[in-house]
């Protein structure tokens, strides 16, 4: 199965990623994060999948993500409120997001992205 890769096109991180993956020649499906973010279900299924802490998933050096507060409310929500904030927009979410259904990335580490993508 090929890999799907949650991106957002103006971000330099996710161009390293989008480069990175076609110079390995591993095919992808391209999804713009911000037009066609991950719905509730499927960032829960991320987030699970992943083994990381929810937080990881926070754009934290976006500028929505400062104009909304989220440094000290995300310390204090649920794990619910959290991925209602996520799902409620794209550009709060940490990107890219790459997975295979099974395994899943949350943005771009060159040595992450060879242990876990590479064939």
């Amino acid at each position: 199965m090929n890999l799907i890769f949650y991106w957002y096109p103006k971000c330099g991180t996710c161009r390293k990623a989008k480069k990175w993956l076609d110079d390995q020649q591993i095919p992808f499906e391209e999804i713009h994060i911000v037009d066609n973010p991950p719905s509730r279900s499927q960032l829960e299924d991320l987030y699970r999948k992943s083994g990381l802490d929810i937080k990881k998933f926070f754009n934290t050096s976006g500028q929505r993500y400062r104009d909304l507060g989220l440094k000290d409310r995300i310390k204090e929500a649920s794990e619910d409120e959290l991925l209602d904030l996520l799902a409620s927009d794209g550009m709060l979410i940490k990107r890219p997001i790459v997975t295979d259904q099974e395994k899943v990335t949350v943005g771009f580490k060159e040595e992450e992205f060879a242990q876990t993508w590479k064939k």
